[in-house]
Order: C-alpha cells, then sequence, then structure tokens
C-alpha cells in the first residue's frame, strides 16, 4: 500500500504540462523506493533510475549485464511509492524495443530513454563506446514510437556520439532522432556550455542534460542549464554514491572500533526514517500499530 493520490495517467499528462511550462525540472536518481520518497518530499520535479546504478545494485559493471526484466521490476517498485513522474534508462532497448516500450508503460513509468551504443554498451562518461549506425537508430526509434499506447508516455533518445564522431556528427545524428519521433534527446558527455549550447541551437524538441559527478561534462548549475534552454536536468548516481560513501566509512569504523557508537550521528534516526515510510497512515479502525514511542529509542 502506497498512499499516492495520482494514477500513471495523470503523472504522465503532469509531466507533460509541467515540459511545457520551459521550465527545468530537476531528476535526481532513486536507487531504491525510499530513496524516491524523499525526492519526492524535498520537492523535487521527478525521478530517475539510471542503467549504472541498477547494475551497481546488483554487483555488476554497467555494460549491458542487466535484463529488461530486472530493470522493469524494480523501477516499477520506484516508480509506484510516489505521484511524481519517473524516468527509466532502457538502455540500448534490451534487444527488442518494442517490448521494452510496452514493458515500461505497463509497469507505470513516464517515460524511458534508448541509446545508441552497440548491445554491449558502457557507461556513457567512458572512452571507446561503439556506435550503431544512424540509420539503424532511426528505426530503434521508429519501432519505440510505433509500440506505445499513451502518447504521454514520452521516448527519449541519448545518443553518446560526441566522444565517439565529434559534435558535428552528434548535431546531425540528433535533426535525424527529431524527424524520427523522439520526444526528447539526451545528449551524452557533452564536454561544457558551449557543446550544450550547440545541441540547443539544431534540437526542435525537449533536452535533457546529465549532470553526473566524475564524469566527462561540466557541471553546471540549474541556473545555468536553463538559460541553456535545457528543459531537464538528471543527476542519476548522486544519491547511490552518497549513500555507499557513508556506508562504507561507517561500516569501517564499526569494525576498526568495535561498536557503532561514533558514528550514531551519522546515521537516520528510527523516528526520521518511519515519518518517511509513512508509519502512521497504516493504522485502521480499531488496529493502531503506531502504539509505541520511539522516544530515546530514535
Amino acid at each position: 500500500m502506497h498512499f499516492t493520490k495520482k494514477n500513471i495517467s495523470e503523472k504522465r499528462l503532469d509531466f507533460v504540462k509541467k515540459l511545457q511550462s520551459k521550465k527545468l525540472l530537476r531528476f535526481p536518481g532513486a536507487y531504491n523506493p525510499l530513496c524516491a520518497k524523499l525526492i519526492a518530499e524535498i520537492g523535487f520535479d521527478g525521478v530517475y533510475i539510471s542503467g549504472g546504478v541498477m547494475s551497481n545494485d546488483l554487483g555488476l559493471p554497467d555494460i549491458g549485464l542487466t535484463t529488461l526484466e530486472q530493470v522493469s521490476y524494480r523501477a516499477a517498485q520506484i516508480s509506484r511509492v510516489t505521484d511524481l513522474p519517473t524516468i527509466v534508462d532502457a538502455d540500448t532497448g534490451f534487444g527488442d524495443c518494442k517490448k521494452t516500450i510496452v514493458t515500461f508503460e505497463n509497469k507505470g513509468l513516464a517515460a524511458c530513454h534508448i541509446e545508441d551504443q552497440i548491445a554491449e554498451k558502457r557507461c556513457g562518461h567512458l572512452d571507446n563506446k561503439e556506435l550503431i549506425s544512424k540509420e539503424e537508430m532511426v528505426k530503434k526509434i521508429k519501432d519505440s514510437v510505433d509500440s506505445r499506447r499513451d502518447k504521454n508516455f514520452l521516448i527519449i533518445v541519448r545518443t553518446d556520439a560526441n566522444t565517439v564522431e565529434g559534435i558535428d556528427k552528434t548535431l546531425d545524428r540528433i535533426k535525424a532522432y527529431e524527424d524520427a519521433g523522439a520526444d526528447m534527446i539526451f545528449p551524452e558527455a557533452m564536454k561544457d556550455e558551449k557543446e550544450f549550447q550547440k545541441v540547443r541551437e539544431v534540437s526542435k524538441g525537449y533536452l535533457l542534460a546529465n549532470m553526473t559527478e566524475f564524469g566527462k561534462s561540466k557541471l553546471l548549475s540549474k541556473k545555468k542549464l536553463e538559460e541553456l534552454g535545457y528543459n531537464i536536468v538528471i543527476y542519476p548516481v548522486s544519491t547511490q554514491r552518497l549513500a555507499m560513501q557513508n556506508v562504507e566509512l561507517g561500516l569501517k569504523s564499526i569494525f576498526r572500533d568495535g561498536h557503532q557508537n561514533n558514528i550514531i550521528d551519522k546515521m537516520q534516526t528510527r523516528k526520521r526514517l518511519y515519518e518517511l515510510v509513512e508509519y502512521e497512515k497504516y493504522n485502521t479502525p480499531g488496529k493502531k500499530i503506531t502504539d509505541f514511542s520511539t522516544e530515546g529509542h530514535d
């Protein structure tokens, strides 16, 4: 049970309307449903689900090893706990773009993105990526567009061409991808404001900027991205990086000290956790499950 108010059709429609406002929408990455609830509570515009984060969570590198079944199952868990629209990373389409689009629509996502790397893909901010041809990608886009049933389910197309073929061929691909029906373009690994601006100048539609840490792109502010005319910014791995760094430091402290007393102040309290999972809302008439106190036991 989740205390959400909007069905998926309403989420998608609200998302499309917000995009039309021309304001920059911010989508942090969620590595689990609880993280998505926090993103919503803080007031962000949407939730992003990274394929790299999915792979990391399974202890795997981001090289196309995850399956549609794995990603769609976890994406559904994350997307259903808030009223925010959720975008999911569909990698290269899992070998069948038609099936992929239908699956993510059925699972309640608001949008997904597919990319123009070969199936043995890698993180967009690593070197030596390989691309499929522009013509092959155009066909994948058309298959994706033809497969969707809800016009408000957005098909975002990512191009990894910049670090492979250069900015000029990237711009050429973007034009072809938009002509093929892409609702939004995700230009990966743009180096700086100039390259982001060049994309905006040739694009006729919505644009997504990836502000991932430790990558090839300069980290730009919300204000700057708005000035450049971008519609969405994602922070795909930020929450997982924050969590794993603190988990690692905490575990090392427990291992070294033999207790967790030195890191209690770094932990989310029991009270705060119960607030986030909305514990009290699960009370029912005649049965109060919150008949306890967290005082002194946070």
